[in-house]
């Protein structure tokens, strides 16, 4: 099969819709794009990110309606975002009240220099130096 498609983005589910938009603005400079809300289903879905969705992969969250805590099991890895500086920016979240649970450095038997994050849901962050 030969298909040829654009990735579109990744969908976590929330427990609080503002405070998951909220630690993605503040913490890492994304900007919320769009909201939906749907009654009927009871739920709504938020995106976030870096640029129009057109061209650039984005955040979804859910958040629905009642559901304050998710059983995060053990196939989700983590998102990655890349930076120009892991240690500066690993600096710059903690002073932000962010939880660092990689200390910034390179991968075992590498040289690639990333850490990780927790954010408000409990969804880890890979941090990746670029450039």
């Amino acid at each position: 099969m030969n298909t040829q498609g654009r990735y579109l983005h990744t969908m976590l589910r929330v427990g609080n819709l503002d405070r998951a938009i909220k630690f993605y603005t503040e913490m890492f400079g994304m900007k919320e794009l769009r909201r939906w809300d749907v009654p009927e289903g009871k739920f709504t879905n938020a995106f976030v990110g870096y640029g129009d969705e057109d061209t650039q992969c984005v955040l979804e969250f859910t958040y629905n309606y009642g559901v304050e805590t998710y059983d995060l099991g053990t196939g989700y890895g983590h998102i990655a975002i890349g930076v120009p500086d892991v240690y500066a920016t690993c600096e710059q979240l903690r002073k932000a009240g962010a939880k660092i649970t990689r200390e910034p450095g390179p991968v075992k038997h590498g040289t690639t220099v990333i850490a990780f994050v927790e954010e408000s849901d409990g969804y880890k962050i890979e941090l990746v130096q670029r450039g």
